[in-house]
């Protein structure tokens, strides 16, 4: 604790000791002191003492007669009365200095009250054990008595008194307690002795004199204080002008000090307008050091300090193998979510509190950079094995995603962490970084928010960078082919028409499965000239099977739309293009949208959906009941079929247990008054379930396979059932022909 903890700690401890003297000097009260003589004192101590006090001029202490009063007390009424009146007068005094303006802080006020209660209660105590001395006993009743008396209780009064202020104030500023009496509590004694004096006079008075005495010397004495005071006044006024000379005095001395110092001041000013100028260039210099080393948003290291950083602990842990560290590759999940849907100015905001979140869950040692966009970097030392860094990595994780407001929005921050733990066979830190980099972009696929860079890891990434780089040449080298799976109306067995399904057969390593390259091309966006390509190749193949007969007029192709390209405007162009240049029917072209990509945007996806409904176009939700839909959304989705996810359909038993889901989806459908289809059928138990359920239409390897255009062609001239035909020893696939496709659907 410091001084001033002890010095509150002694006020307190006073004040409690000041609190039992008075309750103490209530409860011995004389019954003499119920009179009017003793209402008096009091009065003057509340009314005339704290009014009459003489600042002595040039010092900072002032006479008062207030101790007049509680020397009086003791002497006519005893020392319970003197304890009474010492704790009124003192706490008149103090609210009478505080109405005048004198500052009090918290504990002043009743400090000082217990001041005058404990150094009354002290100056009786330790009279009364004196007063027992034979030889410090003079004939009572005589004046010799009272002064001797009133002798002892001043200078006790006085020594208790300064004490307890010496103690206070040397507690308060760490000062020796003698010193601090000396320099602040010495010259206080006058108050002491005049109260005493008074006290004495005014005893005497009347006990011993008679009125006309005590008429005079009250003139008398009130003549001296109102002269006194008067003289006081002139000493004030004296040395107001003494005070004023010397101000002018020193005017005119300074006044001539001026030209002489003038030239050196303005010497002094061009210096210092030098020394500025150069303290502004070190600061600029300083400045523009460190805006090409951090951040302007966040004031984080930027990615340029990072690799400097990293850096130096790659050639320190090869110096020096127990150096170890790791760092951690950290991007915000769809952070372009909340620029668009809240605008950029929140998203600066976001960005702040990440780094600010980043930074308060990390050690002092630890460094956070922001190396770009919605990406930041971070450097852990003294972490020994890449599990430890994955620790610390994943309760960055759960803590980053507590949700706050911001300008009354609710943002939740998720985020994806790579780590790469430190290594000989790393030289730069571009090479480390980039291994962090692969790390988060597999945490990310795979949606585990962790992961920890691996060599397997690094073989995978730079297969998929090749897997890309082909990708978008596969067009132009016509690698890229459509297969058609049918679509059919399980309750007659009639074609609705064919989903289009992309197949990559890669020049070297033959085909490509689709679940291995469609995320890359989500990822790099080639996603949309893809889906482009398809929508011209799919609506012109479905331009020529429509006019194979009257019968296959009506035959619809279902093209899958990418929640990429649903979030581009040009989506409607692309349609729009593809129907003018097939000059199909508008009807006829079905576009399927995943429910999971549908509702990421849901306002966005409701507007764009309106918008390609207006060219014609039938809208299919796919993958119905993986994304869990907001129903009031799905109501407002201008859609004409939903389709069930395999996997519902899937987990459904022989016995047609697991139905319960299959039933509510097409019941839900059927209030809507739209169309199901159900995917993945793939035994006679499923396809009997959902014809007794009500479904409307269905695909899977039990009706048909993915084939290629030209088998899909053939069997348009068949014009047979697609329903398995019923044998003797349970179902078969109905009669058609060959399909060399066997991959799977995805």
């Amino acid at each position: 604790m410091n001084g001033e903890e002890f010095s509150n700690i002694f006020k307190k401890s006073l004040i409690i000791t000041g609190a039992v003297c008075f309750a103490i000097a209530l409860v011995y009260l004389p019954n003499d002191a119920f009179s009017w003589s003793f209402l008096l004192i009091l009065v003057f101590s509340v009314i005339v003492a704290p009014r009459m006090s003489i600042e002595i001029p040039g010092s900072r202490f002032a006479i008062s007669f207030s101790d007049a009063a509680v020397f009086l007390a003791l002497l006519y009424y005893g020392g319970a009365a003197a304890i009474v009146v010492a704790a009124v007068e003192s706490l008149s005094t103090c609210l009478y200095l505080r109405s005048k303006g004198f500052p009090f802080n918290r504990l002043m006020i009743p400090t000082n009250t217990a001041i005058s209660v404990v150094s009354i209660a002290s100056t009786f105590l330790i009279w009364v054990t004196i007063n027992q001395v034979p030889f410090v006993r003079p004939e009572a009743d005589s004046t010799q008595h009272l002064f001797v008396t009133l002798g002892y209780l001043a200078i006790l009064q006085f020594v208790a008194s300064s004490f307890l202020v010496a103690a206070i104030q040397s507690l308060s500023e760490g000062s020796n307690i003698w010193t601090t009496w000396k320099r602040d509590c010495f010259s206080s004694s006058l108050t002491q002795v005049v109260g005493a004096g008074l006290a004495g006079i005014i005893y005497k008075l009347i006990f011993f004199g008679d009125l006309i005495t005590g008429i005079i010397a009250f003139l008398t004495l009130s003549i001296a204080y109102l002269s006194y005071r008067q003289s006081i006044g002139k000493v004030r006024n004296a040395i107001s002008l003494t005070e004023a000379a010397e101000r002018e005095k020193a005017f005119f001395e300074r006044a001539s000090r001026v030209e002489a110092e003038k030239s050196a001041e303005e010497l002094a000013k061009s210096l210092k307008k030098e020394e500025e100028a150069n303290a502004l260039l070190r600061k600029s210099e300083k400045d523009l050091r460190h805006s090409i080393l951090h951040d302007a948003l966040t004031g984080l290291p930027n990615r340029k300090r990072f690799g400097e950083k990293v850096g130096d602990m790659i050639e320190q842990y090869k110096q020096d193998p127990s150096a170890t560290f790791a760092i951690m590759f950290l991007d915000i999940r769809k952070f372009k979510n909340i620029n668009d849907l809240l605008g950029h100015t929140i998203g600066d905001k976001v960005l702040n509190i990440a780094a600010k979140r980043f930074v308060r869950m990390l050690n002092s040692t630890d460094v956070v950079a922001r190396i770009g966009g919605d990406e930041f970097a971070v450097i852990i030392k003294n972490i020994s094995t890449a599990g430890k860094a994955q620790k610390v990595a994943r309760r960055i994780f759960d803590s980053i995603a507590q949700p706050f407001s911001l300008s009354g929005n609710n943002v939740e921050i998720t985020i994806n962490i790579g780590i790469a733990a430190c290594d000989t066979d790393y030289d730069t830190p571009e090479e480390m970084l980039r291994d962090a980099d692969i790390a988060m972009h597999y945490a990310k696929e795979k949606e585990i928010g962790v992961a920890v860079y691996t060599k397997e890891l690094g073989y995978r990434f730079l297969e998929r960078v090749r897997l890309e780089n082909d990708l978008r040449c596969a067009i132009d080298r016509g690698e890229l082919s459509m297969n058609y799976q049918p679509l059919i109306n399980i309750q007659d067995g009639s074609l609705l028409g064919f989903e289009a399904l992309l197949r990559w057969n890669h020049s070297e390593h033959g085909l490509i499965p689709p679940n291995k390259f469609i995320p890359i091309a989500e990822d790099s966006r080639l996603i949309v000239p893809i889906t482009v390509w398809i929508l011209r190749e799919t609506t012109n193949q479905l331009a020529r099977w429509q006019k194979i007969s009257a019968a296959h007029r009506d035959l619809i192709v279902s093209v899958n739309i990418s929640g990429k390209h649903l979030s581009n405007d040009n989506l409607i162009y692309d349609v729009e293009n593809a129907l003018v240049v097939s000059k199909i029917e508008p009807s006829t072209l079905k576009l399927e949208i995943t429910e999971s990509s549908a509702m990421e945007n849901a306002e966005h996806t409701i507007t764009m959906l309106n918008r390609l409904k207006h060219l014609g176009v039938q809208i299919s939700i796919d993958d119905f009941g993986t994304g869990y839909s907001s129903l009031s959304y799905l109501h407002r989705l201008p859609f004409d079929t939903l389709k069930i996810d395999r996997s519902f359909v899937y987990s459904v038993g022989e016995n047609g247990e697991g139905a319960e889901i299959l039933q509510t989806i097409i019941m839900l459908s059927k209030n809507l008054k739209r169309k199901v289809i159900a995917e993945g059928i793939e035994t006679p138990s499923q396809l009997s379930l959902l014809q007794n359920l009500g479904c409307d239409y269905g695909q899977g390897y039990l009706l048909a396979r993915p084939m290629s255009k030209d088998n899909a062609e053939k069997s348009l001239y068949e014009r047979k059932s697609w329903l398995p035909v019923k044998v003797t020893n349970g179902y078969t696939a109905p009669m058609r022909s060959p399909v060399e496709d066997t991959l799977p659907v995805f």
